[in-house]
C-alpha cells in the first residue's frame, strides 16, 4: 500500500529542504540554486540574481481591504527585497496574471498602476509575463532579475561568530496591520454600517498594505564601504529568519529583547489587541526588512545610519538561537513558518 505524508506535517520549510535533496545542479554557471533569497547565476564579469515569489487571494491577500494598487506595488516590492538580500540591484521584472471573470479590464489597470509605480521606484524595467484565467480568483507571479559585483554578493551561510547582528527599520508593523485589518473586516461583516476604527494607525496599515524594498539601505552600505557577512529579508518574521541564517552557518546567536526595534504605532495596537509586541516583531513576518550581520570592523562604519539597529551578535554554539530578556534571562527562539 502506497503511504501518504501529509504536507503540514513537514511544514514549510521541511517542504522546501525535501524538494532541495532531490535537485541537483549540473550548468557551470549555476553558482547557487535553491536555499537563499535568490539564485545566484555566473554572467562572467558579475553575478545575476533570479528570484520569484507568488501571491494567491485568500492565502496571501484578502481584496475586501487590499486595494488592487497596493497589491500591485507590494509584488513587486517583496521580490526587489529579495534582491536587496544579496547585496544585488534589481533590473528587469516578469509578471505572471491569472484572473477570474469577475474582475474588469479596470482592476487589472489598478493592478498594473501599482507595479509601475514600484518598477518606478526601484528602477526596474517590466519586461513580460503571462496572463490566463482562474477559477478561484486573483493569482499574481513575479519574477525579479538583478546584478551583483562578485565579491559584493552576501549570502545566509557566512555569519561568523563574534559578527553583530543587525536589522533595518521597524518589526511586527506589517503583522500588526493584517491583525487590525482583520478585526475591522469581521466588524464589517457583522455590521455593514460599522465605520472602520483605523484612526492613528496608518503607519501600521501601510506595512502592511504597501510594504518597501530596502533598496535605500543597500545603496548606503555600499557607499559606507561595508559587505555585510551574511544577510536575509525579513519575510517570515525574525525568528524564522535569524534561524535560516544560524543554520545554514552552522552558528548560534543571541538577540536582546531590549534592542529589538519597535514602533510606537506597533505597540499600542498589540496592546489593544491583547498581543505581546515583542511576539509580534519576532514573529509577525512581512515586514521585509534587511536581517544581516557585520565584522565587528565595520561598526564603526555605520554606528550612525538611524535606519539600522544592532540587535544582538553571533556565537560559535550552534543551533543556539537566544532570547535575551529584559529580565535577564535567555529564552530560545524557536520558529513559526507556515504550516
Amino acid at each position: 500500500m502506497e503511504t501518504r505524508t501529509e504536507i503540514n506535517s513537514l511544514g514549510e520549510f521541511g517542504l522546501i529542504q525535501r524538494i532541495n535533496k532531490g535537485i541537483k545542479t549540473v550548468l557551470p554557471d549555476t553558482v547557487r540554486g535553491i536555499g537563499d533569497d535568490a539564485a545566484v547565476i555566473d554572467l562572467g564579469e558579475e553575478y545575476g540574481l533570479l528570484t520569484s515569489d507568488m501571491l494567491l487571494e485568500g492565502i496571501h491577500f484578502d481584496l475586501t481591504f487590499f486595494p488592487l494598487k497596493h497589491l500591485g506595488y507590494k509584488i513587486i516590492a517583496v521580490n526587489v527585497s529579495d534582491i536587496a538580500a544579496m547585496n544585488g540591484v534589481p533590473r528587469q521584472v516578469t509578471v505572471n496574471l491569472a484572473l477570474s471573470n469577475r474582475f474588469s479590464v479596470e482592476a487589472v489597470d489598478e493592478l498594473y498602476d501599482g507595479m509601475k509605480a514600484a518598477c518606478k521606484d526601484f528602477s526596474v524595467d517590466l519586461v513580460g509575463g503571462d496572463t490566463t484565467s482562474s477559477r478561484s480568483g486573483l493569482l499574481v507571479s513575479v519574477s525579479v532579475f538583478g546584478k551583483v559585483k562578485k565579491e559584493k554578493v552576501v549570502y545566509r551561510n557566512t555569519a561568523k561568530p563574534n559578527d553583530l547582528l543587525c536589522v533595518t527599520g521597524d518589526l511586527g508593523g506589517a503583522y500588526m496591520g493584517l491583525q487590525l485589518l482583520e478585526r475591522e473586516k469581521q466588524v464589517f461583516l457583522a455590521n455593514p454600517d460599522m465605520q472602520p476604527e483605523l484612526e492613528g494607525k496608518d503607519y501600521v496599515i501601510q506595512r502592511q498594505l504597501r510594504p518597501e524594498a530596502r533598496m535605500d539601505v543597500i545603496y548606503e552600505l555600499d557607499e559606507a564601504g561595508v559587505i555585510p557577512t551574511s544577510m536575509i529579508d525579513v519575510s517570515d518574521g525574525l525568528a524564522s529568519d535569524l534561524l535560516h541564517i544560524c543554520a545554514q552557518s552552522g552558528v548560534g546567536a543571541v538577540v536582546f529583547e531590549e534592542r529589538l526595534p519597535i514602533d510606537e504605532q506597533t505597540f499600542l495596537a498589540a496592546s489593544e489587541l491583547n498581543i505581546g509586541p515583542v511576539t509580534a516583531a519576532l514573529n509577525g513576518g512581512e515586514d521585509y526588512e534587511l536581517l544581516f550581520t557585520v565584522s565587528q570592523a565595520s561598526y564603526e562604519l555605520i554606528k550612525n545610519n538611524p535606519k539600522i539597529s544592532f540587535i544582538g551578535y553571533i556565537t560559535d554554539k550552534k543551533g543556539e538561537v537566544e532570547l535575551h530578556t529584559k529580565a535577564d534571562s535567555r529564552v530560545p527562539i524557536t520558529a513559526q513558518g507556515w504550516s
